[in-house]
């Protein structure tokens, strides 16, 4: 029986011999009782990736996004279309350091806008002529284009129309416009109409 087996050890060859030869008393019994064989279920290992998006993907994320995604997903989608990419320390390190040059470029507009927002309300009331009608009626409106060439005029800064709130203007008067100029800051300014 030994030579059939030459790979077991001594220990397991002998205990075959002593189970198959008939030498037995009485119930076989294991050398150390006390150590069993275990057999451990593996749990299916999840396949996924530490990825990076280097566009906004529809259902996924957007651009500069890390996530964890199915390797499959990767692998055949967003890897050969260019959308994503492995997470690497270097690619870790320049993520952080342009989300740092847009953090500091988005406090460097802000500031600006708010310098911008203290000269117009500095500046005191923009004057408006418009031809007077009964009453205070004037004839037409002050319209945002109409603030925004004066403040040309006066102030020699360029301004987009679609960033002014205007009242409706159709009176003589004093009235309070807005300039949106960023997101966070917003500058009042006084408006003046008067008919000549």
């Amino acid at each position: 029986m030994a030579s059939a087996l030459p790979s077991l050890s001594s220990t397991s060859s002998s205990l075959l011999q002593h189970c198959f030869t008939g030498n037995s008393k009485g119930p076989t019994q294991f050398p150390n009782k006390s150590a069993g064989f275990f057999v451990f279920a593996q749990k299916k290992a999840k396949k996924t990736r530490k990825i990076i998006l280097k566009e906004d993907v529809v259902d996924v994320g957007k651009k500069g996004q890390l996530l964890d995604v199915k390797a499959g997903f990767f692998r055949n989608f967003l890897f050969p279309t260019g959308k994503a990419s492995i997470v690497t320390p270097q690619l870790l390190k320049e993520m952080r350091l342009e989300d740092e040059r847009i953090e500091a470029e988005k406090r460097r507009v802000k500031e600006e806008a708010q310098q911008l927002a203290l000269i117009f309300e500095t500046v005191g009331a923009f004057k408006v002529k418009r031809k007077g009608g009964k009453g205070k009626q004037i004839f037409g409106s002050v319209t945002a284009q109409d603030l925004v060439d004066i403040i040309k005029a006066q102030l020699q800064r360029e301004l987009d129309k679609r960033i002014v709130d205007l009242p409706e203007i159709r009176e003589t008067g004093e009235y309070i416009a807005e300039l949106k100029l960023h997101p966070e800051v917003t500058a009042r300014v006084r408006v003046n109409v008067f008919a000549n």
